[in-house]
């Protein structure tokens, strides 16, 4: 069973991952940069200062 990520700011559902250079967290919708809510679920976008990934979410 795949743990469920709750969102580092409010505690919601994560919907993905991002990281910005030195920063990073598990995200919901409410504080997803728009690249990330943009994202297909199971797509990623890397690159050099960057890495989004939106989870795929199973009930």
């Amino acid at each position: 069973m795949v743990e469920k990520r709750k969102c580092q700011y409010c505690e919601k559902d994560a919907i993905g991952y991002q990281g910005f250079g030195c920063c990073s967290a598990y995200v919901c919708t409410d504080h997803a940069h728009s690249n990330l809510v943009a994202l297909k679920p199971g797509e990623k976008i890397s690159t050099d200062e960057c890495y989004l990934e939106r989870f795929i979410i199973m009930d």
